[in-house]
């Protein structure tokens, strides 16, 4: 059942004075599963999510829901019916906390009985029950986003899209609601769809991710791929590949794979011929900083680095490096105190040749 394809967007085309807002030839959301869109504003994420809830038809191309095509008024209203959507603001009326809940349930003529059990099910989801009766225009931002997560839910949902859900929420309330999204995703085995900016977000809650950029898909698959094997420079940049170097490909035998950088010799695991240009991708985390050449590492790439300038991001801190060629690196804010990392100390650079994603330059 996992395998299973749920929804689908086949061959879309969606165009506004002239303009490709959409050009997806295939995107499917597989039953069960997570499925991020990422990509920079305008990139059409938002508007990809309302045409996979039949909240805007596409100029050419078919949307289908359960292997079917969504054709008629009758099939947007039974994918309406069975899809849930939570946008960025809450949109709740001014009523109590429990008549917002019960609202797309009353639509579908539940029983008295069966509209309080559903919804008491869905504040417990999101730890609101206590709100029930509150007005929705006394909630706090954070509240008001459970409410609209516990809408979404009450209806038992075959699909849930959510679009940036936790934008202007702070750092506790952020924590909280995706701690509780997660668990009440994977009790309701609901399959979901959000479009998200934070990329720490995007490998916690994604299965898949699709990268979208200009309308098109730039790169869809596993999270892990994506992030570690992006396809392009872009997607690389995107997802957060800080390090990005061109160079050219100096020896080649057995997968194991030799780059020039800036007359420095870079160890890669990977596939090209000799003279071909290529980029030589790593990611922050996979750079490993200590202060003394005699320090043990596995790593076969080693270089005397010397610092050029430290950034405070959250709990760690980036290093920005010249190596002979810039490299970048997070530290624990403990560790770079204990090694007194500071501008212009020398330090150790390594990384393994497993981390380093070779992209062919086209150039």
């Amino acid at each position: 059942m996992r395998d299973e394809i749920i929804l689908k967007a086949e061959k879309i085309l969606l165009q506004r004075g002239g303009v490709t807002v959409l050009d997806i030839p295939e995107l499917a959301v597989r039953r069960g599963g997570i499925l991020a869109l990422i990509g920079p504003n305008g990139a059409g994420k938002s508007t990809l999510l309302l045409m996979l809830a039949g909240l805007l038809h596409p100029q050419r191309g078919r949307i289908y829901f359960q292997q079917n095509p969504v054709e008629s008024r009758a099939d947007f209203h039974t994918l309406r019916r069975q899809v849930s959507v939570v946008f960025q603001e809450p949109l709740l009326l001014n009523s109590a906390v429990f008549e917002n809940v019960a609202l797309g349930l009353k639509f579908r003529g539940l029983s008295r009985d069966a509209v309080k059990e559903r919804v008491r099910q869905a504040l417990d989801y999101f730890g609101i029950r206590h709100l029930e009766q509150r007005s929705a225009g006394t909630l706090s931002g954070g509240e008001a986003k459970r409410v609209s997560l516990a809408r979404a839910f009450a209806i038992l949902p075959k699909v849930i899209l959510l679009d940036e859900a936790f934008n202007a929420l702070d750092p506790p309330s952020r924590e909280g609601i995706i701690q509780d999204l997660q668990k009440t995703l994977e009790e309701t085995k609901t399959t979901a769809v959000l479009a998200l900016h934070d990329r720490e977000e995007t490998l916690r809650l994604a299965q898949e991710v699709c990268v979208l950029h200009d309308g098109k898909i730039l790169q869809a698959g596993p999270t892990a791929e994506i992030f570690h094997h992006p396809a392009s420079e872009f997607v690389a940049q995107f997802v957060g590949t800080e390090t990005i170097l061109p160079g050219v490909i100096q020896h080649c035998v057995n997968g194991n794979v030799t780059v020039v950088v800036n007359g420095r010799r870079i160890e890669a695991v990977g596939e090209g011929g000799i003279g071909q240009k290529v980029y030589c991708c790593l990611r922050p985390e996979n750079v490993t900083i200590s202060r003394s050449e005699t320090a043990k590492t596995s790593a076969r790439n080693s270089f005397e680095a010397r610092v050029v300038d430290v950034i405070r991001q959250g709990y760690v801190n980036k290093l920005v490096l010249d190596c002979g060629f810039p490299l970048v690196a997070y530290i624990t804010l403990s560790s770079c105190e204990d090694l007194d990392i500071a501008p212009n100390a020398v330090v150790l650079a390594s990384f393994k040749a497993t981390a380093v994603h070779l992209l062919r330059r086209l150039d």
